[in-house]
Parts: C-alpha cells; structure tokens; sequence
C-alpha cells in the first residue's frame, strides 16, 4: 500500500487531474441507486494522497493554493459529472427548443459545484501533516463547505457525500442526531481513513477511530429501530401516481385525458379489508390546467369525493391580472373538500433557478434564455411555509419537488407539523439515478425530524415512509395506480437534540477545535 501512496503522491500534470476525475467519479458510485458506498474507501484515500503532493514549484503561497485546489475540483468535477449527469434529460423532453444547454446542464453544473470541493481540499492542505491531523482537517472543511453548498447561490446539496454512509435504515438513522451536516463530516473522516495505509502514521489510532464510529452508528441505528412504534393515531391515505409523461403534461389537447385519468384513480374501490383513504395526494402540478379557466373541474373533483374525505393536489395557481396587475403564478398545493371547494393552498417557497424562475430576468431573457418548465410560469415564490390543517387537527406541511433536498428548510418548521408532505414530479428525468436520489433525500428528512412522510410523485417514487425511514410501501418508477394503507401518525419518544443540523455542526466544532490547536503546537515546535 506504501508503494501505490508513493506513486499517486508522485502524479503529475494530466495525470494527477485524470487519476482525481476518476476518483471523485468512482465515489459518484455511492449514491442511489448504487449504493456501493464501500466506493468511498478507494476514491477518499486517493484524494488525500493526491493532496499529499499537491505542491507546485516555487515557493509561496501560490505553490500551494493551485495544486491543492486542482485536485480538489478535478475531484468534484468527477464525483458531479458522473452523479448528476441525467440533469441533462430534462433539457431533451423539448429538444427542439433546449438541447443547446445540455452542455451547460451536464459539464456546466458540475465544474460549478466542483469549486466547493476545491475550496475544501484547499483549506484542508493548510492544515496537512503526515498522519491523522490531514485526514481530520480534510474531513472538517469538506463539512463546513457541504453545508455551505446548501445554502449559496439558493443552495443546491443534491448528492452529499453524507448520503453515501447511509445506504440502508439501520445507518440512517444516526442522521437524527448528526443531520446531513454531521453526516458528511464523518462520512469523509470514515472514508478517508485508509489513508493511513500510505505511511503507517497513526494507523491504529485512525482503525479504531473508524471502526468505533461505525460501530457505533450502526449500533445506535439498531437501538433506535428497536423501539417499537405505538401509536393508536391512523390517517387511512390514497397516493395516486399516474405516470403522465412529460411531452404531454401540458399539451392542451392531453389536459382532459389526464384529468381523467386522475379521477378514475381517485374514484377507485378500495381492495377487500382496506380502508376508505380519508386523505387522498395527488402529485405536483397534477391538475393539468388552471382552475380558473375551468371551473367545472372542482365539480366534478366534487363528485369524485366521498364524503369525509378530502384531496392535496399540486397545481398551478394565478393572481392577479384583468386590471390587478400582472398574473402571478405559483406552483402550489391545494386542498379540496368532499364538496369540491378549495379549502386551503399553500406555495412552493424555494423556486428551481432557471426551471421555474430566471434569475436575472429581464438581462438574461434580452439574450435568449427563459426558464425552462413547461407551464403556466415563471413562478413567483409563495411568501411564508405553513402547514395545512386536516382531520382532527392533524398539521401537513408540504414541500414542493426538490424543497425536500433541504434539510434546514424542513427542520426550520417541522416542529410545526404532524405529516411532511411531499410532490413531486420526476417524469423529467425517465429512468435515471435522478428519481433514486431524490427519494433518498426525502426519507432521511423523515428520519431527521421523526416525522412520517407522503410522497406522491408523477412518475415515482411514490412511498408512504414512518417516522424512522421504513418504507410501509411504494410505487416504483413509471408504474400507474393508486397506494392505499394506513399512515401511522407517531411522536416517538426522543433521546436526542431536537436539531440535528446543530448537533452535527457542533461536532464538526469540537473536531476543528482539535485540528486548530494541533497546527498551533506543531507550528510552536517547528519554531
């Protein structure tokens, strides 16, 4: 191992760039539906002997700022451009109008994002050393800057390197005391251990500390699924997945077939010994009109209805307009009673930059460019996240598409809710890794906030998930139907913080503590 750390190390020139794009692409492989997290162990080890010689000539700060950050964004670029290239098929189902940015979506993106795994590796190498203090200052920064990556420019933390440590339910479940920003600093801890290997410094310490981490996660994992779950608290629910294919969504001449076929799967028989759901989802933007131009639809949304029961779609709202200044659109959940009234609406908050929005509107849109969503839109964002009431003061807070991905975005109102809702539509991205990641992201929100969730998704994947992540059950990708079960709605009891993004930060704190003041002694020794 000490022969293969010497040649990575001794890497030069478009070697060194190819070996980091290859390495941060194999670890890519950790995500869903991969899920070969054991992919991490040889692309983070890689990473810190890559950094080990990351050293220009010359002397000088600027020796050491290029190579170190190279190496960190030739590994980003790989780990995004592999992970996020089915971005791209988005941009295909309008190709006659789109296909000019696939570039931007599968090479522009991830050089972006790679900047902050070059900034990582970048303040990481002012802390290096020979032993375990690198791969500690290595694991500190790539935390810190995961959790910037969620919050900058609107924030964008698809594919955190934190997912990859927690590839099944018994390892997720440590994400309700870490969060996703505990999980990704010790995920490249764990990962990058093997380092050690290279030059046998701190090699013991390094096992045992990886081992009792693991140890430890999977233990509390295993504790935290013992309990059982009692709750005498039932919603007898309905998810509807309908699969409609994208090229159709909003073609005029489809709006009343795809009405339909909602309603049929809403009007549905229940199976024999099944309840009657009370709470039926649709998807996002499933209504595929506004009701505004046809009224009719919630009489007949009405007639669909039994009584007690009540339906959250996702569709398009308008305001304004004929004299009250311009239409605003939003892309919006609603709630719609046994009698076909709109009770209540909530809007999406967090707008996709350039799907459902155009940053920068009027320059950009002077050049060409419009958002890319085809619907009534651009979107405006709804101003303030609440939840709707239902059923005995049963509180659902709902999150539109990607506004799941955001962990500090649900936990910020969580506290506030009983179900986390979430619709979404994924048809955009067909048969790609897509779906698969962002399912997962979903129900580690469940897992984090101990909250059930609803997923209604287009085209998949569609789940009922309890407040622990088990999957009660799911549609796969592009299958039609209608979900019926009982959704347990649980408060299990909590032995941990009731924030875990700051329960993982302050971790993170206590590392950095002991990787600051470690450079601080050795910097006094060398003087």
């Amino acid at each position: 191992m000490e022969s293969l750390a010497g040649r990575v190390v001794l890497l030069s020139g478009w070697r060194r760039s190819l070996v980091s794009f290859a390495a941060g692409g194999f670890a890519s492989l950790s995500q869903p539906p991969f899920d070969f997290f054991a992919a991490c162990f040889v692309a983070f080890p890689v990473l810190v002997w890559l950094l080990d010689g990351a050293v220009g000539e010359g002397r000088g700060l600027r020796s050491l700022v290029i190579p170190a950050f190279k190496t960190g964004w030739w590994f980003g670029f790989g780990y995004f451009m592999l992970g996020l290239w089915w971005i791209g098929t988005a941009l295909l189902v309008d190709a006659e109008n789109y296909a000019w940015a696939v570039p931007f979506a599968v090479v522009g993106i991830p050089a972006f994002l790679a900047i902050f795994y070059g900034l990582a590796a970048l303040l990481s190498r002012f802390f290096w050393s020979d032993g375990i203090m690198r791969v500690i200052s290595l694991a500190f920064f790539f935390g810190i800057i995961e959790s910037i990556r969620g919050i900058v420019f609107t924030g964008f933390p698809w594919g955190a390197i934190g997912y990859a440590a927690m590839p099944t339910l018994l390892s997720m479940q440590s994400a309700k005391v870490l969060g996703l920003a505990g999980m990704n600093f010790l995920a490249v801890l764990v990962f990058s251990m093997p380092a050690l290997l290279g030059t046998r410094r701190h090699l013991l310490i390094g096992s045992i500390t990886a081992i009792g981490l693991v140890t430890m996660q999977l233990a509390y994992g295993y504790l935290s699924l013992s309990r059982e779950i009692r709750s005498d608290n039932f919603l007898p629910v309905r998810i509807v997945q309908p699969s409609i294919k994208q090229t159709e969504k909003w073609d005029s001449s489809e709006q009343t077939r795809i009405f339909n076929i909602l309603l049929d799967l809403t009007r549905r028989q229940t199976a024999e010994g099944v309840e009657k759901p009370k709470l039926i989802v649709w998807p996002e933007t499933a209504v595929p009109f506004l009701f505004t131009e046809r009224p009719e639809a919630l009489v007949q949304l009405g007639e669909a209805l039994d009584e007690g029961q009540m339906l959250l779609t996702g569709a398009v709202r308008a305001e304004g307009g004929d004299g009250l200044g311009p239409t605003r659109y939003y892309n919006s959940v609603v709630a719609i009673g046994q009698d076909g009234t709109i009770i209540d609406a909530v809007d999406k908050v967090h707008l996709v930059p350039f799907g459902e929005y155009v940053p920068f509107a009027n320059l950009l849109n002077n050049l060409g460019i419009e958002e890319i969503v085809q619907s009534a839109g651009p979107f405006t964002a709804g101003g303030v996240r609440r939840p709707l009431t239902v059923f005995e003061g049963t509180r659902i807070m709902p999150f539109v598409c990607y506004e799941i991905i955001f962990p500090h975005l649900v936990a910020e109102v969580a506290d506030q809710s009983d179900i986390l809702v979430n619709v979404t539509n994924d048809a955009w991205f067909g048969v790609t890794p897509g779906p698969y990641q962002h399912f997962r992201q979903a129900r580690v929100r469940a897992v984090e906030n101990g909250r059930p969730l609803l997923r209604a998704a287009n085209s998949g994947i569609s789940a009922v998930i309890d407040s622990s992540g088990r999957i009660i059950d799911a549609f796969d990708l592009n299958a039609v139907g209608n979900l019926d079960l009982r959704m347990p709605i649980e408060k299990p009891e909590k032995f941990y913080f009731e924030n875990p993004g700051t329960n993982g930060m302050f971790i993170a704190f206590g590392f950095g503590t002991v990787l600051f003041g470690s450079s601080i002694v050795r910097r006094l020794r060398a003087n």
